[in-house]
């Protein structure tokens, strides 16, 4: 173990004494089955992170069973601040209960951001070699090197600082092929990477890659089909396989003690083709956004070990609908959102968007504000989702913003203190319609008008 010394943070850390061997081990501290706190660590060498968490969700500091949805369409103008540009192909942004912010760049950085500066945190060795355009580029390729592998999600541990522990999700190439994985590092020095979930199917395309920590303080993963040929469309129907899943750990990855499933435990729901966003509802619902064969973008509900069709069933023109299918429906569907990582936003800083899910669109650049209810919509939507293969137990209108303005929106994230952030995607060969500007990559803070 390191002397008191060369400690980083020691003091918002809880170190045990006791010495294992190997590179990283998970041992049980005891307590009792079905117990609502993970008695579990990550242990680095000698070294032991204590990752126990309470899986409460009425403990979630956002829990509101008796939230409400809005009654009208969000206003259409809203302030935008440039917060730091020219980043390269950012893919995720996290905010840690502490307001630390990290952001991920798929090319291998995760960096911390402070007061307009970016501070490196890791950069992982392992990483498949990825390629970005240039700023200002009219380059428009569909396949940059690494494809749609590379570093994508990244989550912060739920009681960060305590301990300082960031997870990643990226592409690396083994013996057997390139597969993707879950690791964890230290926030603080850098240290890691330490193995969280591992041999995830990878390919040049569908790779997933969303980690978020939900209400209960499971770390939910979203994986790709990694088939866009859909040569082993089996893969996906089989539970014991994590192809085309969403998957739900424990902050050391093991399985979450009311698992249900048949096959692998650590999968939630399977039959996804390349699902890229996750967010929650105030009461706890899990909703998942997916990208379509071209057409059929989806945002649904997650029910656990539901499946999710693909690809037999997909809202489009050449796919089945839902009805009179075993397969759980989507609450909303579009031929061209493109949807990547969402944020079911509750705070006040932008009073229009409460309690709206808002999705980054990649092709259609922009943010796409959806709002649910059990109960009928109001008038004065840009679209309503009320077709009859859709999930009954929503009504769902769609309203969007930023068109065109800045381009491809990879991901919105919300900030301990109700701040809302966005990532634009312009530098990874698809944009169009002026971007890549001389100022992409940007991070940007949405405020009220």
């Amino acid at each position: 173990m390191r002397s008191d010394a060369n400690r980083t943070g020691e003091s918002t850390r809880r170190w045990y004494l006791r010495r294992l061997g190997g590179a990283l081990s998970v041992s049980a501290l005891g307590g009792c089955a079905g117990e609502s706190v993970d008695r579990t660590t990550t242990a680095v060498g000698d070294e032991l992170y204590d990752a126990s968490v309470d899986h409460d969700v009425t403990a979630w500091s956002g829990y509101d069973p008796t939230w409400t949805p809005p009654t009208a369409p969000p206003p259409a103008d809203y302030d935008v601040e440039v917060l730091i540009e020219n980043l390269t192909i950012p893919w995720d942004i996290d905010i840690a209960p502490s307001g630390d912010v990290f952001l991920s760049e798929r090319v291998g950085r995760i960096s911390r951001y402070e007061n307009g500066v970016l501070h490196p945190v890791v950069e992982p060795d392992d990483l498949i070699p990825t390629g970005a355009v240039a700023p200002g580029s009219d380059d428009s390729r569909w396949w940059l090197r690494g494809g749609e592998g590379g570093l994508l999600g990244i989550a912060v541990h739920p009681t960060y600082p305590d301990p300082p522990l960031v997870y990643a999700y990226y592409t690396v190439e083994t013996g057997s092929g390139r597969r993707n994985r879950v690791v964890a590092f230290d926030g603080l020095s850098g240290d890691g990477p330490w193995p969280i979930v591992d041999d995830i199917p990878a390919h040049t395309f569908h790779n997933g890659g969303r980690l978020e920590f939900g209400p209960a303080n499971y770390l939910w993963v979203t994986v790709g089909d990694a088939d866009p040929g859909i040569e082993t469309p089996e893969r996906t129907r089989d539970p014991a396989s994590l192809a085309g899943s969403i998957l739900r750990v424990t902050p050391t990855g093991t399985p979450p003690a009311d698992r249900g499933w048949a096959g692998d435990a650590r999968v939630h729901t399977h039959g996804h083709r390349n699902p890229q966003g996750l967010a929650w509802l105030p009461d706890g619902t899990a909703l998942a956004t997916e990208h379509g064969p071209g057409v059929g973008d989806e945002v649904s509900v997650l029910r656990q070990n539901g499946t999710y069709g693909w690809p037999e069933v997909r809202a489009g023109d050449n796919f089945g609908f839902y009805a009179g299918t075993d397969h759980v429906p989507p609450v909303a569907t579009a031929p061209d959102w493109a949807p990547s990582g969402a944020t079911f936003y509750t705070g006040d800083d932008v009073p229009g968007l409460r309690h709206r899910l808002l999705v980054g669109g990649l092709r259609s650049q922009r943010v796409v504000a959806l709002t649910l209810s059990p109960d009928p919509l109001g008038d004065g939507y840009d679209e309503s989702h009320d077709a009859a293969h859709l999930d009954d137990a929503y009504r769902t209108a769609s309203t969007p913003l930023f068109e065109g303005r800045f381009g491809r929106l990879r991901t919105l994230e919300q900030g301990p203190d109700g701040e809302l952030y966005a990532l634009t995607s312009n530098r990874d060969g698809r944009a169009g319609g002026g971007f890549p500007t001389a100022r992409d990559d940007r991070l940007l803070r949405i405020r009220h008008a």
